[in-house]
């Protein structure tokens, strides 16, 4: 599977001032078709404000224009400050933040904007989530079980 002009999933950010789609007639039924896939329901929570956010306007637009290709995935927006009780407990502390998650938050959280190979990151979680499928091979998930200690994992990634 693969989008238009472009590595799996891969799309190039256009400034949302335009008002345009972010993704591509083609692209969006390359997703559909993924979509279609998915067995269980994925949740993307979104945290936003008006203001002091230079990406959160074109964030969202990718989420809603994500979230509208099935209705297997549901789009919940909630501000930032206003919405305190929400960053809290889902653990956000900076914006934009998105949650991936099922009926259980296993702890996918993407901060800034998801386009470019994010865009792909973010793809494959929702399809990881929806599918129940980690990737994981026996081997790693027995191993995986067997650890005593919590681990948090982060990665960042520099636009080039």
């Amino acid at each position: 599977m693969k989008l238009t002009n472009a590595p799996a999933y891969h799309f190039l950010w256009r400034n949302g001032k335009d008002k345009m789609a972010f993704l591509s007639k083609e692209d969006s039924e390359v997703l559909k078709t993924e979509f279609e896939k998915l067995s269980s329901p994925v949740n993307l929570v979104y945290f936003t404000q008006k203001m002091a956010c230079e990406y959160c306007e074109d964030t969202q637009r990718i989420l809603e224009e994500v979230a509208s290709l099935s209705d297997k995935i549901d789009l919940r927006v909630y501000n930032f400050t206003l919405d305190q009780d929400q960053s809290q407990k889902f653990g956000i502390e900076k914006i934009p933040a998105t949650v991936v998650m099922g009926d259980k938050d296993f702890g996918i959280r993407f901060y800034g904007i998801p386009s470019g190979y994010e865009f792909t990151s973010l793809v494959e979680d929702i399809l990881m989530i929806g599918k129940g499928e980690s990737g994981l091979t026996e081997k790693t998930k027995t191993e995986i079980k067997e650890l005593k200690t919590p681990l948090h994992f982060q990665v960042f990634v520099t636009p080039t």
